[in-house]
């Protein structure tokens, strides 16, 4: 299976550079796995696909304003950090630009003396672990110096932080949203809610296979980087309940999907737990724990592209990518919706 197998052509307008005015109305294009006909609604129609004792998954995770502009000490150059992950108090794995000015002992210094980073480790790709040295809490002092990390085909200024977050982020962590989340609004939440659909969160923080793109051409080779999610009792009970009952799961974003289904591979059930995960789905891996998905218009030739068309069917979602363009959807992080049911 060949990376090339899941390109497409998509004009560049088509490229959505802001959030719509009003995040339910957005564009939904409702894809039938099984059939492969295609509809074309509203997200608010989502609730037309929802039933009661069904259970809707969302991610809760929380952005970080982790891209942080910085004087390199030694020669005053500046400096670009994203922030992506940590496994040791204020150790942080980030891709660096440029990554050749960096070596172990490199020291970055952000907002005067508000925060600095010292290089401890160099790794590939762009990568290096740094060790951050602050006075007081390190999410307040991000929220004053950083900025929203918006992936790289997003030109314009985002005016409103918070459009960057799902109104249900809770657990901050993230190098990118969940972007499927953005199309909820809180009360449509309430509508779903009140139709008898359990809402349940998970967490999976986004890091940087958001930002990587596949760069073998051999599917089989790509390795995926680790991210970590948990899963808490309640939702956990709540998802095994509706197995045993035969409601469906719908899933919330390709991470809520990733997180599910990990669980289920490790676990064979859905149970409380967290870790790291590097599930790589792409057509041929057998779905476990989700029956419909709630997703957005993804990247040529990226995982996304292989995990939709692993639910749904390479053919049926390249059709469906083809009329999307047709019809103008807008496309990515800002962009419109799919649902595979």
């Amino acid at each position: 299976m060949k990376t090339s197998d899941f390109d497409f052509e998509l004009p560049e307008h088509l490229i959505a550079q802001t959030p719509i005015l009003k995040r339910d109305s957005s564009r939904l294009l409702v894809l039938d796995k099984n059939t492969g006909n295609i509809t074309h609604k509203s997200f608010t129609n989502i609730i037309d696909y929802l039933n009661k004792g069904d259970v809707l998954v969302i991610n809760d995770t929380k952005v970080m304003p982790a891209r942080l502009i910085g004087i390199k000490e030694e020669t005053n150059a500046v400096m670009e950090l994203l922030m992506l992950k940590t496994d040791v108090e204020d150790e942080w794995e980030c891709l660096v630009k440029p990554f050749k000015r960096v070596k172990v002992g490199t020291k970055i210094k952000f907002g005067g003396n508000k925060l600095e980073a010292v290089c401890l480790d160099k790794k590939e790709e762009g990568l290096a672990i740094f060790k951050f040295n602050y006075v007081g809490i390190l999410y307040e002092i991000l929220d004053e110096l950083g900025e929203m990390p918006l992936p790289p085909y997003i030109h314009e200024v985002l005016k409103d932080k918070d459009r960057y977050q799902t109104v249900y982020a809770k657990k901050i962590g993230s190098a990118a949203a969940p972007t499927a989340g953005l199309h909820f609004t809180k009360e449509l939440i309430e509508i779903i809610k009140n139709k008898g659909v359990k809402v349940v969160p998970i967490t999976l923080h986004v890091g940087l296979g958001t930002f990587r793109p596949v760069s073998v051409e051999d599917v089989n080779n790509h390795e995926m980087h680790s991210e970590f999610y948990s899963m808490s009792k309640e939702t956990a009970d709540i998802l095994n309940c509706a197995n045993t009952n035969n409601n469906k799961i719908i899933s919330v974003g390709t991470t809520t999907t990733r997180t599910l289904e990990t669980i289920i591979r490790d676990y064979n059930e859905f149970k409380e737990c967290s870790g790291f995960t590097k599930i790589f789905i792409y057509p041929g891996f057998k779905f476990r724990a989700i029956d419909t998905l709630i997703t957005n218009f993804h990247l040529p030739k990226s995982t996304l592209m292989m995990l939709v068309s692993a639910l749904a069917g390479k053919d049926n979602i390249m059709k469906a990518y083809s009329e999307a363009i047709e019809l103008e959807y807008r496309f990515f992080s800002f962009g419109d919706s799919m649902l595979i049911k």
